[in-house]
Parts: structure tokens; C-alpha cells; sequence
């Protein structure tokens, strides 16, 4: 079993150097993108069966053991997201086809798009599976290096300007981050982090506190977390429509995944615990203030964005195993709902020419379709009962209420008010964007929408919806992969089977 850790990571490398080949052939390359991305999705859902059942899955890269090779390791939490971010991949690539991106045209080049975008997936996926920060980082790089070019796609000016943005400050964390590598490689002579899970804990204090804040920082400013994310709004809202929601939907979810694994892994029960609560805190608030002011769909989705990623470092603040069942739980939904939110701003630009909520309207009646694959999604991320979204806010809301610290209490307040806001924000956006009259914009000819579009947009609301369903056996998975980020000792006996000295000898 050992033997499918790499393939999420090795199919979609091999599938963008073949789509490379097949320039001149956009319909083979549609279809080696779909096959890959669907194989994918396949191996991650048996990783994650197999994860469950029997604990991590680990492959010592080149048959060297841990610490000395490169280990990947797909215990729960990792698998877990694995399905998640394929399948949201798979559809959002099926959506960028229905759109044209696969043609030529400013958008997409086709010599560009496909490659790219499989490029960004193992870039991802390999961020999930890394067992060591060298790894982490390099699977950084590589998403980093393929959303430069993905989110400056056609050369317009507007697209190179924000995208230089991006580029800049993602630069600049990958700079923050490298050197913390090399501060904690110099402080414990390891990068494994199995290794360094045993290792930290002989240091310093003040030693250890500076690695951990330094790490830190470095996600924070990828997970963009108040005050580190003033880039995300207005970057993401340029770049085309299937380049949006999968950067919303992934990449500020790979450095929360990157805050919980070495916050529970190599900081547990840090004095850090209060500053996360705080910075929580300020982004659910920060956030949906922004959102509310908005009067472009993308922008207001992007700031939703920013104040929902609060949640997540909410249940990681908590640092407790029903704090962190909430946290993963959330991000899982998270991913799912903000793509697909982006995704029905996309529509709406298709059916209406503009996502500008002054120049649209009445859209529940020329368009009822694209009126239901709005309305699902805003009321789970609302967290209307009995959404996904209800049911990920109520268990870290419950969480918090059992910790009962002061603290604890004001993340409780400032979750609900921000739920609350954000019930507003959506709500704003249906009564102006679908139910008042129709503007100029809706009132020109209809569009007709690409039914792959549709398709697509449909598949994810329907896996937010599964999410509801299947709300039990998901929180089961997620309140076990919690115990084993608390506990440690899967994790470990699992990289290090034998202790750290003989696994050198």
C-alpha cells in the first residue's frame, strides 16, 4: 500500500509532461487532464480508507528509512484533505473546459493552461504528504511556482499587476520560510519531522518559541491571516474564473494544513495557543467587515475568504482534540464552498457580463439554475442548519464554550457575530444580484451557459451537500486523525519505527 503515497504527486507531474507534448492536440490534452485528475481522486480515497483503518501510510522515498531519506506520509489528516482538494480539481478543471479555457485564447493558452494547472495539483498534494519541512517547502514551490503563472494568465494589465502582488509577498514568505528551515536545521541537525517532534523539546525555550513564530509567520502569510493577508483581495478577483476558486478553495487551506501539522506535531500546548486565539479572532472580524463593503462578487467572496480561514486557527488556538476535529472539518467544507461561490461568480459574469453587484439583477428570473447553485452554497457558508457549514461552526463554537477560558468566550462571540455578517453579506448579494429587477446587464440577450460550466458548478454543490449528509462519519474521521495529531504516537511509530539512533546507525 506503501507504494500509492507518491502517485498524487508523481501522476499529475507525468500528465502535465505529457500535456506539454500535446500542444497541438487540445482535446487529448483535455483528456489526459481529466484521466489524471480523476486517478487522483482514486488513490486518495484508498489512501484514506487505508489510512483509517490501519493508521499513516508511509513511503521512505529511494528505500531509505527516516530520518535520513525523504519520507511521505498519509496519515488521516493528510489523505483526508487528498480526496477533498482532488476532487475540487477535477471539477474545476471540468469547468474551466465547459469555459473555453482549454482553447486559444488571452484566458488559457492551451500550451500553457493544462500543464500548469496539473503542475499546481502536485505542488499541492505533495505539501500534504511531506514528512519532513525541506519537503513542505519544495511542495510550496512548486503550487507557488505554477499559480505565478496561472494567475497572470492572458497579460493584461491588470492581471500583471495584482499578480506582481502575489508574487511578491509569496516571495517573500518562501524567503521567511527557507530560513526558518535552516534555523531549525542548524538549532536540532534534522528536517524530518518526526525527528524534530523528539528533538524541539530539548530546546531552549526562548530557542524553540523564535523556530515556532518564525514557521509561523511564514504560513500565516499563506493561510493569510490577519494582519498578513491585504494581498489576497485584491489578487485573486483578476485572475480567470477557474484560476480563482482554486486558489480560494486550496492554497491558503495548504498553510493552515501547514499551522496544524507543525503547531500539533513539533509545538503542542505552546505558549503560541493565545496568540493564534487572537489572530482568530481579528481575521473572522477583519474579514467579513471587508466583505460587507464590497460591491463586486469576487471581491466580496474573497474577503469571506479571509474571514473564514478565523475558524480554522480557531480550532488550532483551541488546541484540543475537538478544537482540532472542528478545525479539519472546516477546512474540508471550506475548500468546497468558497470553490464552488467562485465558481458561481463566474457564471454570473457569463449570463450577465459583470460581477459588479450595481450593474446586475434579477437573475432568480432569467436564470433560476444559476439563482440555486448561488443560494446552496451562500447558506452553507452562513451556516445555516443543517449545512455543513452549521454543523463545522457548531463544533468549534462548542469547543470553545467547553475550553470556558475568557479567551475562549470572545472567539465563541466573534464566531457568531462573523457567521452572522456573513449570513448578511450573501444575503445582500441574492437580494440585489437575483432578486431586484433586472439591470442592464442581465436585461441584454441571455447567454446561454456552457452546460459543463453548470455541470461542474452542480457536481460541487452536490459535494457540499454530501458533506451535510455524511456530517457523522466525516466528524469520525476527523475526531480520530485529531487524537492521533494530539497524541503523536501514530504519527511517529509510524516514520520511526525504530528509535532515532539505530534508524541512523
Amino acid at each position: 500500500m506503501s507504494a500509492l503515497v507518491p502517485l498524487p504527486v508523481v501522476v499529475p507531474l507525468l500528465g502535465a509532461a505529457l500535456t506539454l507534448l500535446l500542444t497541438n492536440r487540445p482535446r487529448a490534452q483535455r483528456a489526459v487532464s481529466v484521466a489524471v485528475l480523476t486517478a487522483t481522486v482514486a488513490v486518495a480515497v484508498v489512501l484514506l480508507v487505508q489510512a483509517y483503518r490501519s493508521g499513516p501510510v508511509v513511503m521512505h522515498v529511494g528505500g531509505w528509512s527516516a530520518p535520513v531519506g525523504i519520507v511521505l506520509v498519509a496519515d488521516e489528516l493528510a489523505a483526508l484533505l487528498l480526496v477533498v482538494s482532488a476532487a475540487v480539481t477535477l471539477c474545476v478543471l471540468l469547468y474551466s473546459i465547459g469555459q473555453g479555457q482549454g482553447d486559444v485564447g488571452e484566458s488559457a493558452p492551451v500550451t500553457i493552461f493544462h500543464p500548469t494547472y496539473l503542475v499546481l495539483t502536485a505542488g499541492v498534494t505533495n505539501a500534504f504528504l511531506a514528512g519532513d519541512l525541506f519537503n513542505l517547502f519544495v511542495g510550496f514551490e512548486v503550487l507557488l511556482t505554477a499559480s505565478y503563472v496561472l494567475i497572470t494568465l492572458g497579460g493584461t494589465e491588470t492581471r500583471i499587476r495584482t499578480g506582481s502582488t502575489y508574487v511578491v509577498v509569496s516571495v517573500l514568505s518562501s524567503m521567511i520560510f527557507l530560513g526558518s528551515v535552516g534555523l531549525v536545521y542548524a538549532a536540532t541537525g534534522t528536517l524530518n519531522l518526526a525527528q524534530l517532534a523528539q528533538r524541539l523539546d530539548a530546546l531552549p525555550d526562548k530557542v524553540r518559541l523564535s523556530l515556532q513564530l518564525m514557521l509561523l509567520l511564514a504560513f500565516g502569510v499563506k493561510a493569510a491571516v490577519f494582519p498578513l493577508s491585504a494581498w489576497l483581495p485584491d489578487s485573486y478577483p483578476t485572475a480567470p474564473t477557474p484560476v480563482t476558486a482554486v486558489f480560494a478553495g486550496l492554497l491558503t487551506k495548504v498553510g493552515v494544513y501547514a499551522i496544524i501539522r507543525t503547531e500539533t506535531l513539533l509545538f503542542p500546548d505552546s505558549v503560541s495557543d493565545v496568540l493564534l486565539l487572537v489572530v482568530a479572532g481579528l481575521t473572522m472580524l477583519v474579514g467579513i467587515l471587508g466583505a460587507v463593503a464590497q460591491s463586486d462578487m469576487k471581491r466580496l467572496f474573497s474577503f469571506t475568504l479571509v474571514s473564514h480561514i478565523g475558524y480554522m486557527i480557531f480550532g488550532v488556538g483551541l488546541s484540543t482534540v475537538a478544537g482540532l476535529s472542528g478545525a479539519i472539518f472546516y477546512v474540508i467544507h471550506h475548500i468546497t464552498i468558497q470553490t464552488t461561490l467562485f465558481l458561481v461568480a463566474g457564471l454570473v459574469e457569463v449570463r450577465a457580463g459583470s460581477t459588479d453587484l450595481r450593474h446586475i439583477g434579477g437573475l432568480a428570473r432569467v436564470a433560476p439554475m444559476l439563482a440555486v447553485l448561488f443560494f446552496v452554497p451562500a447558506m452553507n457558508l452562513a451556516g445555516i442548519p443543517p449545512f455543513s457549514g452549521f454543523l463545522g461552526k457548531l463544533g468549534l463554537l462548542q469547543a470553545g464554550v467547553a475550553e470556558g477560558t475568557p479567551l475562549a468566550w470572545v472567539l465563541v462571540a466573534a464566531g457568531t457575530v462573523t457567521s452572522l455578517l456573513t449570513l448578511y453579506a450573501a444575503s445582500r448579494v441574492w437580494g440585489i444580484a437575483f432578486w431586484r429587477a433586472p439591470q442592464l446587464a442581465t436585461a441584454e440577450p441571455p447567454t446561454r451557459l456552457p452546460g459543463l460550466m453548470v455541470g461542474a458548478t452542480a457536481a460541487l454543490v452536490v459535494l457540499g451537500l454530501g458533506l451535510t449528509v455524511a456530517a457523522g462519519p466525516i466528524f469520525d474521521v476527523t475526531v480520530d486523525a485529531a487524537s492521533d495529531l494530539r497524541d503523536r504516537t501514530p504519527y511517529l511509530r509510524a516514520v520511526l519505527p525504530r528509535p532515532a539512533d539505530e534508524a541512523t546507525s
